[in-house]
C-alpha cells in the first residue's frame, strides 16, 4: 500500500522469515539471489524493505543485487514530500529527508577520489564525500533558520488574530460541513464571482 500511495508499481513481493537474519544484509545469500533474480526478471528499478535498514544493509544488498535499495522510512519520507501543501510542511520534509540521508552518504567509485589542493592548498584536498557532507550540513542549516523564520512568522499572525472569534464546524464525513461553512460565509455558487 505504501508503494502504491508513493506511486511506484510493485512488481514483485519477497518475503523471509526472521529466524536467522543476516547484519550485513538482512537477507540470507539465498534470499538475495532471489530477490536479484526478481529484480532482473521484472526489470526492476527499486528495492523497497519494509523495515529500517542501515547504511551498511543498504550499500551491501545494493552491491550485490545491482539495482538502488529504500527503505520503509526512506518511502514514507519520499510520500510525505510528494504530499506537503504548505511551506511549512515542505520545509519540514525537505529538512528530514537531508537528516535521514547525511548518515546515508556513501560515495561510489571515483566519486571518493581526493580532488586536487588548490593554489597554495595543502594535502590532497578532500574527498566528494566530505564535500557533500559539507553541502548537506550548510543546506539543513539553512532550511532550519528558514523554518524558523517561518514559523516566528505564523506566531505574530496568530497575535493579530487573538481578538477574532473562533468557531469549529464537527462532523462525520459528507455531512455538509464545507457546504455549511460556504452559506455562512454566503460563499455558495450564486453569490460567487
Amino acid at each position: 500500500g505504501l508503494v502504491r500511495s508513493a506511486g511506484a508499481k510493485p512488481v514483485a513481493i519477497v518475503r523471509q522469515n526472521y529466524t536467522n537474519t543476516n547484519p550485513q544484509t538482512i537477507w540470507g545469500k539465498g534470499k538475495l539471489q532471489e530477490v536479484s533474480l526478481e529484480v532482473r526478471r521484472y526489470k526492476a528499478s527499486l528495492i523497497i524493505a519494509d523495515r529500517e535498514l542501515t547504511p551498511v544493509q543498504v550499500r551491501n544488498i545494493e552491491r550485490l543485487t545491482d539495482c538502488a535499495v529504500m527503505d520503509r522510512s526512506e518511502l514514507i519520507l519520499d510520500i510525505f514530500a510528494q504530499r506537503a501543501c504548505t511551506a511549512s510542511g515542505r520545509l519540514q520534509v525537505e529538512l528530514a529527508q537531508l537528516r535521514y540521508r547525511m548518515p546515508r552518504l556513501m560515495g561510489r567509485g571515483k566519486s571518493l577520489s581526493r580532488q586536487g589542493g588548490g593554489i597554495g592548498a595543502r594535502g590532497p584536498g578532500e574527498t566528494q564525500l566530505e564535500k557533500d557532507r559539507r553541502i548537506i550540513v550548510r543546506k539543513i542549516e539553512k532550511l532550519r533558520k528558514e523554518l524558523i523564520h517561518l514559523q516566528n512568522h505564523r506566531k505574530r499572525l496568530r497575535e493579530k488574530r487573538k481578538s477574532f472569534a473562533r468557531i469549529a464546524l464537527v462532523g462525520y464525513t459528507n455531512a455538509g460541513k464545507s457546504s455549511l461553512l460556504n452559506i455562512l460565509c454566503r460563499l455558495n455558487n450564486q453569490n460567487s464571482v
